[in-house]
């Protein structure tokens, strides 16, 4: 549908309810704005949110005197200030155990855009009767009655101002708390969590130090090729290879078809009964600061952070929080990094043991992908990802079993050693805009002994592998 069909329909469905085209012109405008050029939030329910924001704009400019509730038109600071878009200064801090507060300083201005009514629309046939039942009276126009019901909700940033992007938050329903975290850019050691960043570990065959500009241009690979076969991982425009993000996912649908190594002692076992098997999965090497190139190297795409533009949002089949993308994405493009805090697989342990019940709104990533390349590993070497207090916006990414939109793969960057590594999500197809993102967790849901406990899962797939809830599902 082109901008101006939906322009078009936007004023029918406010012409219906007799609001001048001008004043609706001026929210429309901002609306677009805060929602990043996404029609999606602002036509659902109706256009309940286009339709609500107009009469936040009348109550605030009818408090001094509903006689002159005019609206005026021009800039955005001209809108009340619950309605308008928010200082690139500002941000929203969310914090454990507490609501997600404004950390402004003095608290000029919120950048928790909050639509405080939900308005029900009574037209009357007999045209006569006019106003609002606000009673802020305008001629020639039909009744309309104001019913205070839930907030629709948005959060113009959740990173704070740490990403490259703006990553919003938007519950349509207002009935949901927001969520309670922290967010962070980059992963960071939570206690006893062994993680050694040091350029003196990086031997002059692990960097390509005698590299200049973009080591993607040149005819032959550079030393950081070698991990991915001699040839880079990504292509010019920063996709992945078709023929690495091929394999890569031949490893997550065909597990049974690659190679696993044994540990001799576990750290997921321990106590318990033998090493099941970890798959020797492939890696990603990218440049990193003892190489010549400069930042804006090809193979440095997981590095420079988040491009995309991303969502989150409140999903509509059970599954609480979820992240769509707002462009269009073709396959093979990184998404975000999975962030959380660095912990040992016993700090993990003793966390699940206390509990955060109905609080967890993630599943914790093991970093298995090279525990097989060593015989025993030392618990602080054992290590886990978890974004439950702090992590980025790859904690709100749904599982799907099987089909799902995005990929898990392991990236080195810093550190030569493999008990460390970065966890990067890249699109398996071409991914629509509005669409929501899903990543398979890996999760075998039939290990009832798993020191993870899996989650009853609600992914839609008809390749769904937890069996009691499909047989539920398809009524067996």
């Amino acid at each position: 549908m082109s901008k101006n069909e939906r322009v078009r329909k936007a004023f029918d469905a406010t012409r219906a309810l007799k609001l001048p085209d001008e004043e609706v012109k001026l929210v429309l405008k901002h609306l677009l704005k805060l929602f990043d050029n996404n029609w999606e939030p602002i036509e659902a329910e109706d256009y309940r949110a286009l339709i609500d924001a107009y009469f936040e704009l009348k109550e605030d400019k009818g408090k001094n005197g509903c006689e002159d509730a005019v609206v005026e038109h021009g800039e955005s600071g001209k809108l009340p200030k619950r309605l308008r878009l928010p200082d690139p200064e500002d941000q929203v801090s969310f914090r454990k155990g507490s609501t997600s507060q404004v950390s402004s300083p003095k608290e000029k201005k919120k950048r928790i855009v909050s639509l405080q009514q939900d308005v029900t629309f009574l037209n009357k046939k007999d045209s006569s009767s006019s106003g609002y039942s606000n009673s802020c009276k305008k001629p020639q126009q039909q009744h309309v009655t104001c019913e205070k019901k839930n907030s629709f909700q948005i959060i113009p940033d959740i990173t704070k101002g740490t990403e490259n992007v703006e990553i919003s938050l938007v519950d349509v329903t207002g009935k949901k708390e927001l969520p309670k975290f922290t967010y962070m850019r980059d992963n960071i050691i939570y206690q006893h969590a062994y993680v050694h960043i040091s350029l003196a570990r990086l031997a002059d065959e692990d960097c390509c130090s005698g590299c200049s500009g973009d080591c993607l241009s040149v005819p032959i690979p550079c030393a950081c090729a070698q991990e991915t076969g001699g040839e880079f991982a990504y292509t010019s425009e920063g996709q992945l290879r078709e023929e690495f993000l091929k394999a890569c996912m031949s490893m997550k649908l065909e597990p049974q078809e690659h190679h696993f190594v044994y540990c001799l002692d576990c750290p997921l076992e321990r106590s318990k009964r033998k090493c099941k098997g970890h798959m020797v999965r492939k890696f990603i090497k990218e440049c990193w600061r003892k190489c010549g190139c400069n930042m804006q190297c090809g193979n440095r795409v997981v590095q420079r952070g988040i491009t995309c533009k991303l969502q989150v949002f409140w999903t509509r089949e059970g599954k609480g929080w979820g992240v769509k993308t707002l462009r269009d994405l073709p396959k093979g493009t990184f998404v975000c990094e999975y962030v959380g805090e660095i912990l040992t697989n016993t700090e993990l342990f003793v966390r699940n043991s206390k509990g955060s019940g109905d609080e967890r709104h993630t599943y914790p990533v093991t970093l298995d992908a090279d525990w097989g390349s060593e015989k025993i590993l030392k618990d602080e070497e054992a290590l886990c990802l978890d974004a439950t207090f702090c992590g980025n916006v790859a904690r709100f990414i749904n599982h799907r079993c099987f089909d799902a939109s995005l990929i898990d793969i392991p990236v080195e960057v810093e550190t030569p050693d493999r008990h460390y590594y970065h966890l990067a999500l890249f699109t398996t197809r071409d991914v629509k805009a509005s669409e929501e993102l899903t990543w398979d967790y890996g999760i075998d849901f039939d290990d009832h002994e798993h020191p993870i406990k899996a989650f009853k899962c609600s992914c839609g797939s008809k390749f769904c592998r937890d069996k009691k809830r499909s047989a539920v599902q398809v009524g067996l």
